[in-house]
This record gives C-alpha cells, sequence and structure tokens, in this order.
C-alpha cells in the first residue's frame, strides 16, 4: 500500500464514511440494501469522484467505502469477520500478507472482467480467482539527492551498499512487525541474502547505525531530509516507494527537471495489492460489480496519481508525472508467496530480535 495516498484520504472523508454505513449497512454483513455496495479497504484508498460517480451512474449502485487502518490491520479484520463481512468487497491485501486471507477462507471465487490484461505474473490464485491484481509498485531505498550532492557523496545503489561505513547512521527503515513497507524491506534483504543469510545482513546494518520508526508515516514525513512535507529529519535514506519521487513533484509550480528524491534500484521489493469477493457479502451481484470497476480501464488510469501505484492492466496509460519523475525497476526482488506463507510470522519474530531490541 502506498501512503502517499494518505493526502487523499481525509479523516473527515473517513468520518463521513462510517456515519454513512451506520445508516446504509447496519453494522456487519455486508450491504443490505440491494443498491448499495461496500468496499473495505485501508486508509490509503482514494478514488476520483468523477470516476465514481460515473461507475454508480452505469451500475446503479451506489459505493460506500469503510477504511479499517493501515493495510495489515484491515486484512486482521477482514480474517476476524470471515463469514460475517463488514462489506461486500475488500480491497488492499498484498502479497506480503495474502497467505493469510486465502487460508482463511475470507474470499470467495470471481473471475473478474478484464483479467486477460493484467500479466499472468500478477494472479496469484489463478486457478480459483480468489482475489483479483488491481495495482503493482515497488518498496524500495529513496535517497535525498542535494544532501548526498552537498556531501559531495554518491548514493547507495544496492541493499549491500547500505551496510557500508561511508552510509553509517544514515538509514531510516519502518517496523517489519507493523509496517508494510518495513514488512516488504525485510523480504528485501530476504530475497537479496537467503534464507540463512539475511539474519547477517540485519546484524551488519544494526552495527552501521540503521534506525526503524514505528510507521511510514514517521520515517518519512519526521525523519527523512527528503520529504516536502516533512518535519526536518536527519535521515537522507529512507525506506519508501519507486513512486515517491512523483509524489514529491505533484502540485509543484516550477516543477524541477528531475525529482528531489531518488530511488536506489538494487533494493527493490515488488508489491502487489489485490481485492476480493468478501465470502458472506450480501450483495455478491453488486461485489462482483465493483471488482470489474477495480480493474477497468476508467479506474486503472485513475490509481497512479490517487494511490501512486502503478496499474495492474497492461493497457492502462501511465500519467505524464509518472513517466517523467517516475522510477522504473526492471527487476525488484521477489518471494515465492508459499515461502512468505511459511516463513512470515518467524521471520518478523527473528527481525525484532536483531533490529529493534
Amino acid at each position: 500500500m502506498n501512503k502517499h495516498a494518505r493526502r487523499a484520504a481525509a479523516a473527515t472523508t473517513a468520518v463521513l464514511t462510517l456515519a454513512l454505513l451506520a445508516t446504509a449497512c447496519g453494522g456487519s454483513g455486508g450491504s443490505k440494501d440491494s443498491k448499495s455496495v461496500t468496499l473495505v479497504t485501508h486508509d490509503s484508498f482514494a478514488v476520483s469522484k468523477s470516476v465514481l460517480k460515473d461507475f454508480e451512474k452505469q451500475s446503479g449502485y451506489k459505493v460506500h467505502v469503510l477504511r479499517g487502518g493501515d493495510a495489515g490491520a484491515a486484512v486482521n479484520q477482514a480474517v476476524l469477520n470471515k463469514g460475517n463481512p463488514q462489506g461486500d468487497v475488500f480491497f488492499g491485501v498484498d502479497n506480503t500478507l495474502l497467505s493469510r486471507p486465502l487460508d482463511k477462507g475470507v474470499f470467495a471465487p470471481y473471475k473478474a472482467k478484464g483479467l486477460d490484461k493484467v500479466p499472468a505474473r500478477l494472479q496469484a490464485d489463478p486457478d480459483k480467482h480468489r482475489v483479483t491484481p488491481v495495482d503493482t509498485g515497488n518498496v524500495c531505498v529513496n535517497y535525498d539527492r542535494k544532501w548526498f550532492a552537498d556531501k559531495k557523496l554518491d548514493p547507495p545503489r544496492t541493499m549491500q551498499d547500505l551496510t557500508k561505513p561511508r552510509y553509517k547512521n544514515l538509514l531510516v527503515t519502518e517496523d517489519a512487525a507493523s509496517s508494510s513497507p518495513g514488512l516488504a524491506f525485510l523480504l528485501a534483504s530476504v530475497a537479496e541474502s537467503g534464507e540463512n543469510g539475511w539474519q547477517g545482513y540485519w546484524k551488519k546494518l544494526r552495527g552501521n547505525g540503521v534506525e526503524v520508526a514505528n510507521s511510514w508515516e514517521q520515517a518519512y514525513y519526521d525523519r527523512f531530509t527528503g520529504s516536502r512535507e516533512g518535519k526536518g529529519g536527519d535521515k537522507p535514506l529512507v525506506v519508501s516507494y519507486a513512486s515517491s519521487p512523483p509524489a514529491e513533484v505533484m502540485g509543484v509550480k516550477n516543477p524541477p527537471a528531475k525529482a528531489p528524491t531518488g530511488v536506489a534500484k538494487g533494493t527493490c521489493f515488488q508489491q502487489t495489492e489485490y481485492a476480493g469477493l468478501l465470502s458472506g457479502a450480501k450483495n455478491t451481484k453488486g461485489g462482483k460489480a465493483l471488482l470489474d470497476f477495480l480493474l477497468s480501464k476508467r479506474f486503472q488510469e485513475d490509481l497512479p496519481l490517487k494511490m501512486f501505484v502503478s496499474p495492474a492492466r497492461e493497457d492502462a496509460r501511465l500519467p505524464e508525472l509518472f513517466t517523467k519523475y517516475g522510477e522504473t525497476v526492471d527487476d525488484p526482488a521477489t518471494v515465492a508467496p508459499k515461502k512468505i506463507a511459511e516463513h512470515r510470522e518467524q521471520w518478523i519474530k527473528t527481525w525484532t530480535s536483531l533490529a529493534v531490541k
């Protein structure tokens, strides 16, 4: 989940959404009104009003959005409510957390329209279609271009670079136990150093002064020197997203030739976000229509500048802000979903003992 999207998800919107749900849904169990459909998601979900209104007009369904905190918290809530969901569709579970809701039977099968336009490598459940790929992106170390230029120091390029003495005390990452990008960065180290080597990598990183923040917001806005909206931190390296540079340029009156932040491409881990029809949903027909909408070309071309991620559909066009200032990562790290499912909890426990305690 790309946290830059939270700029578009104001607290007042969340409050209004909850008020609407209280009357439209009557609590749990999805949309009891056949003319409404409820999307359960994380706080970073955003869509242009005009795009959503067009769907509502064409489909006849009124869409209600129920936000449930960070991705991990929203997924946990969906698992707890299995069979008696808060809505009809869930959006926002990524490949680092996907195994749990699939194993628990949270989603019902549905093959969304437009899935033939999505690359096979993004389809995590191709046989049963319990989840639909919606967007993809990369978690990567970002660097403050001006800071490194002023110090006449080349920024790091790879995972191993981060352990070198010249980058001592410069990096802040997020807690892998509670943060989606923090977990992705942990998985990047597993992909880089192997199941038996990543612990040694983190010992080196800890010895080189890596700081662990509680959340992406704290790391990026409070500790990172390169954030336009930040509080003036002292860390010129931060675990964020390959799409963070365009976010730093968006809305600037006289945009620079280059974004003020860069991406260390040898540190990236690929994330894909999925949506699924919730088992026990009251409005399965509306839920299926909503899934079709999330994979429609209209929504797919809207999401880059709303959630700062790339569309899952190969035929969706990227906005100029992305093509000009975005970073293309040709070979991001990945870890097989089965391996993540088998080891995630133990890896997080071991990581906590190495990086935090």
